[in-house]
């Protein structure tokens, strides 16, 4: 039997209560049709928590407002964790949910986090947030996406400071600091604040953040002594977002990109689409691009990419259709004799600044 639930018109205090009561009511296997002006994610995870019961959710469009999802409830746990599968989720969104999820465990409490790639930057970000309460052990890294179980061993650390994010990056591998810092970077919302941990003040880095950002964003050195400097960095809203989105989406009539291959990934396992993907980005010259085939709309992959590369970047729909997206993904050509920059490398500064 299938139910119906609107949250649209409750008080979000009252979303847990009135959503709790709902899937206690509903029978296994059964699905709840939901529709809600906020996401769910972290009362569902916290649900399973709680109640010791499997279940499962799908959006019919995870970028549209009101969400809607189809829930499932399913068998007890029976000693297992709860489940929470990201993969259709935007990155930002992503990190919001997790977030919100692990600030809520309680000691020897956790959830199985599903992601199509290593979701390694959200355990540099978990530490560097709640210190050395994090458990992460890897589930199975194959066909079926990245499988994580991610627990809070004792009460967090972490202090009440308005951040939206803190990475400690003395305890980030060094080639990994800068894409890590970009890639989080560029999913929090305007007006929200980064605080950066280093062993000295990064004066490269910010020379690469006004090269990448312009004037859109703040700097400020909080705490410099010997080993440790606290950054804050807090975005500035330009008002020019929804725009880039869009001439990124809809595509632009003075960038010309010479397609060399198309990359249809519809038989591919999640996991091995996203390897290729960026590896075929990667592998492009100035001036080229492939065309992906999808059998859905792959626009988590384009908040990735947007969050990630430089200002080369060119995404255009060919074809949206049902069971098959068609995709120009390339790369415009060097402005001014400049090289354009890959992922992992923002801005073409190395890691050596810290």
């Amino acid at each position: 039997m299938e139910t119906k639930l609107d949250l649209r018109e409750q008080p979000e205090d009252r979303y847990r209560r009135i959503l709790f009561n709902t899937l206690s009511e509903t029978d296994v296997g059964d699905d709840v049709e939901m529709v809600a002006d906020h996401d769910l994610d972290p009362h569902l995870v916290r649900y399973q928590i709680e109640h010791n019961r499997k279940i499962t959710w799908t959006y019919a469009d995870p970028d549209e407002e009101p969400r809607e999802l189809t829930v499932t409830k399913g068998d007890p746990l029976d000693g297992e964790l709860g489940t929470i599968d990201v993969r259709d989720l935007k990155p930002q969104r992503r990190h919001e949910a997790l977030l919100a999820i692990f600030n809520e465990l309680g000691a020897d409490e956790g959830f199985v986090l599903v992601n199509d790639h290593d979701p390694k930057p959200l355990y540099h970000e978990l530490r560097s947030m709640h210190g050395g309460v994090v458990d992460w052990e890897y589930r199975s890294r194959g066909d079926d996406g990245w499988w994580v179980e991610v627990r809070k061993t004792a009460e967090s650390d972490a202090d009440d400071e308005d951040i939206v994010t803190r990475y400690d990056v003395r305890d980030i591998p060094k080639e990994e600091r800068h894409p890590t810092i970009h890639h989080r970077y560029g999913m929090i919302p305007d007006g929200g604040t980064m605080e950066l941990i280093v062993p000295h003040e990064p004066r490269p880095l910010c020379g690469e953040f006004r090269e990448r950002y312009g004037n859109a964003f703040s700097w400020e050195v909080v705490e410099n002594e010997p080993g440790r400097c606290r950054v804050q960095i807090t975005k500035e809203g330009d008002g020019n977002a929804n725009d880039s989105e869009k001439l990124s989406e809809e595509g632009t009539d003075d960038e010309t990109v010479e397609v060399i291959e198309e990359l249809d990934v519809r038989d591919l396992p999640p996991a091995q689409r996203h390897e290729q993907i960026f590896a075929a980005y990667d592998d492009l010259a100035d001036g080229t691009g492939f065309i992906l085939i999808n059998d859905h709309d792959p626009k988590p992959l384009y908040h990735q990419f947007e969050a990630e590369t430089g200002p080369e970047f060119r995404w255009e729909y060919q074809q949206k259709e049902p069971g098959e997206f068609r995709v120009l993904i390339g790369k415009t050509n060097a402005v001014d004799g400049e090289s354009t920059t890959g992922r992992g490398s923002p801005g073409g500064v190395s890691d050596a600044s810290f």
